[in-house]
């Protein structure tokens, strides 16, 4: 008898010991050499992360690693929150060249084919570094809701994604003159809806199929939608816990967008002074989608709905200058919906820092308008957006350091998306 009690005392002890020194499930050590904190623009050295179950549990520089934790050394990289873009198109690829309207694509492919271009690019921003985005239409019918509904169930990794499912609009949504023999085929990723009781409907069929963000068109058209509109879709997305977002670009369009109390503009390229000082008293985000030039060479009128690259690169430049200077709220947006041999969609919106620095933006103010103020916009500032205990661990890392230079956001070597590693170097 006392042979075996000794017997089992040691198994226990040895399986006590084992267990000390076990890799212990789902926590992770990251050693950081400068974590970035983008809200303040500073930058704290030598610190230590520790990741729990998709969390951050503990940051600081005198964190204790726990006996068994998984170690990651990024002691000579700059670790900040991972990357978020406001305005993204993940279902959406135009058709450039040749005569043919934005909608002709609807002919050839079906919402499955458009839902699996979308996992591919939401994928492909996800090793980028983009850890959220949010998806504001033209996705053809619903389809990024089952992307989400995919990565929310873990069949792949991406990105967190928000969407608006089909976008709200005056008849015709952003088409213009189709034949009446051919149908309102627009409806395929539109809603029309031109009196605000129809407006309220729209919103209320969006949220029924699981959007977070309503997306309203203003002024694709020589009529534009009126206050009463406006302040409808606010009204009925508020009470629902719903943000809205509206495709407007100027003149009295964008006033009835901003005294209606949206909460984002998207574009907004021809805004005055006065209205974006307007939007800095009501708290109203600028998504400016600020194309470089290049892009706006490829792209061109994309079918009648952007003004000529030549009347619109500058008109973006001056008006994200003069947004700055005024104090608008920003959060970082891209819009880009096209394909170049060679490089990702994400190589294309790192694209577009290149115009925040003719700007005059400075490097931690773009930072943030990628993080903090872009999880302001989204609603989602208590779970992402900052590196802090409790919050989402969705981390990135690189190099060099973006507060100094943000084209280092093109070097990004580490992803970590709630706690799974995603890449590292």
């Amino acid at each position: 008898m006392l042979k075996r009690l000794v017997a089992l005392l040691i198994v226990i002890t040895a399986t006590w010991l084992n267990a000390q020194n076990a890799i212990v499930p789902n926590l992770i050590a990251i050693r950081a050499g400068g974590i970035v904190d983008p809200a303040k623009g500073s930058v704290a050295k030598n610190q230590v992360i520790l990741v729990e179950n998709g969390k951050i549990k503990a940051i600081g520089a005198d964190i204790a690693i726990p006996s068994g934790a998984a170690t990651i050394d990024l002691s000579h990289e700059w670790v900040t929150p991972g990357l978020m873009d406001a305005h993204v198109h993940l279902t959406l690829t135009e058709i450039i060249g040749g005569s043919a309207p934005f909608e002709s694509f609807y002919l050839k492919e079906s919402s499955t084919y458009r839902g699996l271009r979308g996992l591919r690019n939401a994928q492909d921003l996800l090793r980028a570094g983009f850890t959220t985005v949010r998806e504001v239409g033209n996705d053809a019918n619903y389809a990024t809701e089952d992307i989400r509904r995919a990565i929310q169930a873990g069949m792949f990794d991406g990105p967190t994604i928000l969407t608006a499912g089909k976008i709200i609009a005056p008849f015709g949504g952003q088409s213009t003159a189709i034949p009446p023999e051919q149908g309102p085929f627009w409806r395929y990723e539109y809603i029309d809806a031109d009196t605000p009781d129809e407006v309220r409907k729209a919103v209320r069929q969006n949220i029924y199929y699981g959007v977070d963000v309503i997306k309203l068109v203003a002024d694709n058209s020589p009529y534009h939608y009126s206050l009463e509109e406006i302040k409808a879709a606010v009204d009925e997305a508020h009470h629902a816990g719903r943000a809205v977002a509206v495709h407007v670009y100027g003149g009295e369009a964008a006033q009835n967008v901003i005294d209606g109390g949206v909460d984002s503009v998207e574009h907004g390229f021809f805004l005055t002074d006065e209205q974006l000082q307007k939007m800095k008293e009501k708290g109203i985000f600028l998504v400016g989608t600020d194309f470089p030039r290049s892009q706006l060479d490829i792209v061109g009128t994309s079918g009648g709905i952007f003004p000529p690259p030549d009347v619109l690169a500058p008109k973006i430049v001056d008006r994200l200058r003069r947004a700055y200077r005024i104090g608008v709220k920003m959060a970082f947006g891209t819009d880009t919906t096209i394909e170049v041999p060679d490089k990702t969609r994400a190589d294309l919106m790192f694209d577009y820092l290149g115009v925040w620095r003719e700007a005059g933006i400075p490097a931690p103010e773009i930072l943030k308008c990628m993080t903090t103020n872009a999880a302001e916009l989204l609603r989602i500032g208590q779970q992402r957006g900052t590196l802090a205990p409790g919050m989402a661990a969705d981390i990135i890392a690189m190099p060099s350091n973006p507060m100094d230079d943000i084209s280092s956001l093109r070097k990004i070597n580490f992803v970590m998306k709630d706690g799974k590693i995603i890449r590292r170097p």
